[in-house]
């Protein structure tokens, strides 16, 4: 369900074309939601049909602006004072199912998915905080909520980055 109140809280900013909220996504929500171009056009279309999003306006190249209705605002209200994931929520992790099973392999190649693991959240952590330095921080409040959300990111990473690091160590000496 996330995608669609992503896409909800991104008109709720401002009425946006699907090639729009695809920039919105890559420049912004990337860092804790990524989403693909069938995946937003095709939640535009869910959307509409549900009543929580209007075409608000067409341009050139068929180009179709849409706008956040009043039963799409209460619906994201709704998600986000709701009850959220509690604390008995299955967290779940394709990276981490993997590491599980890694005494299946040997221990090189379990190593090394580990370093490709942390390299790839140092990776990630570089983008992000581009992001964060390129950023024109003027601290309107859709800004702040993203910065934290990019602060999220920048941290995640950081931290995915170390303990994998530090896993492919542990990997190493008791294997």
């Amino acid at each position: 369900m996330s995608l669609r109140h992503a896409v909800l809280g991104l008109l709720a900013e401002t009425p946006s074309s699907g090639y729009d909220l695809l920039k919105r996504f890559e420049s912004s929500l990337a860092a804790v939601w990524p989403a693909k171009q069938s995946q937003v056009y095709g939640e535009l279309a869910k959307l509409s049909e549900a009543g929580l999003i209007e075409v608000t306006g067409t341009g050139a190249r068929n180009r179709t602006e849409y706008g956040i209705t009043d039963a799409g605002r209460a619906e994201l209200k709704e998600w986000l004072t709701g009850p959220g994931p509690g604390a008995d929520a299955a967290y779940r992790s394709a990276a981490l199912l993997r590491v599980f099973f890694l005494w299946t392999l040997p221990r090189e190649e379990g190593a090394a998915y580990l370093k490709e693991f942390a390299r790839r959240n140092q990776e990630r952590n570089a983008v992000l905080a581009r992001v964060r330095e390129e950023a024109e921080w003027i601290g309107d409040p859709v800004q702040v909520c993203e910065w934290l959300a990019l602060e999220f990111g920048i941290r995640a990473s950081q931290s995915a980055g170390d303990w994998a690091d530090w896993a492919a160590e542990q990997l190493n000496e008791h294997l």
